[in-house]
């Protein structure tokens, strides 16, 4: 079934303008090669005309490789005013030059870092999207009183797979964070959950409140990301198989079971948990005097 709130088909001029900031949020969401979902902080994706987005690469992320192989993605925008836009697209191409690679190279984010600028463009085809509607703050508060009510409900003996810091980024009440599964239509799509928050080592929990219909449409024993982000950029994806919603204490919730942790962060992005087997190094380089 597809979200009845995708009905828009083209962006429109002032849309194009809001998009252009790189001090914005945006997320793509990407299906792995084994069709689970997949969340990247993105703050270059911008529409480069009525039915275009683009985005800029500048480090190596697993997104960037899933798109390749399955072109279907979920993206949201959220501006400094808290406006939201969320739709989705289709892959289709890259660029390593030209006016679109040119203009992200001259953004100032870019342009004077020492380190690195935007080596490719690349190109997606909106399909549909929300139009500019506002984050719903007050059912966001009120959701995130009862979560982190309902938290201390909820007690279940279970493996360490959140660590303490990917614990405390869930807890922070002003960090953000967002779920994505994948659609009937086989379509990553985005939910903001800002109420999240951590119970015990291995669960993320959300109550109802904020995008209440969306997250009822989801069944149980779905597989599901959840990406937080704190407001200095340092961010973290879990993953994981959605329990369904339940009434624990007082309020009802989602729950999500996380079996898969990782950091996106530059310089090295890498999994967390399971933690990878640590290899011997038996081949080394020399340089030359």
């Amino acid at each position: 079934m597809k979200p009845l709130y995708f009905d828009q088909k083209t962006f429109t001029a002032q849309e194009i303008e809001a998009f252009q900031p790189m001090m914005k949020i945006g997320l793509v969401a990407t299906v792995t090669p084994k069709g689970l979902p997949h969340i990247t902080l993105l703050s270059s994706l911008k529409a480069a005309d009525e039915t275009t987005l683009t985005w800029g690469q500048f480090t190596e992320g697993m997104s960037f490789g899933h798109v390749h192989s399955n072109s279907k993605v979920g993206w949201l925008i959220m501006t400094l005013d808290k406006d939201l836009w969320r739709g989705r697209g289709r892959f289709t191409h890259i660029e390593e030059s030209g006016v679109d690679f040119d203009w992200y190279n001259q953004v100032p984010m870019f342009r004077y870092n020492a380190y690195f600028g935007i080596h490719t463009v690349y190109y997606m085809d909106l399909i549909q999207h929300t139009g500019k509607r506002p984050l719903p703050m007050p059912a966001i508060i009120l959701a995130a009183v009862k979560t982190i009510i309902a938290k201390y409900f909820f007690w279940k003996k279970d493996a360490e797979v959140l660590n303490p810091w990917t614990k405390s980024l869930f807890n922070q009440l002003d960090n953000l964070k967002f779920l994505a599964y994948i659609d009937q239509e086989g379509f990553p799509a985005i939910i903001p959950v800002i109420q999240t928050q951590s119970a015990g080592n291995q669960h993320l929990i959300f109550s109802t409140g904020a995008f209440t219909g969306e997250i009822k449409a989801i069944p149980p024993g779905t597989p599901m990301a959840c990406f937080g982000l704190s407001l200095d950029m340092t961010d973290v994806l879990t993953r994981g198989t959605f329990q369904g919603l339940r009434w624990i204490g007082p309020h009802r919730c989602g729950l999500l079971e996380v079996d898969w942790v990782y950091s996106p962060m530059p310089p090295v992005p890498q999994q967390i948990y399971p933690p990878l087997p640590l290899e011997p190094v038996r081949e080394f380089d020399t340089i030359s005097q």
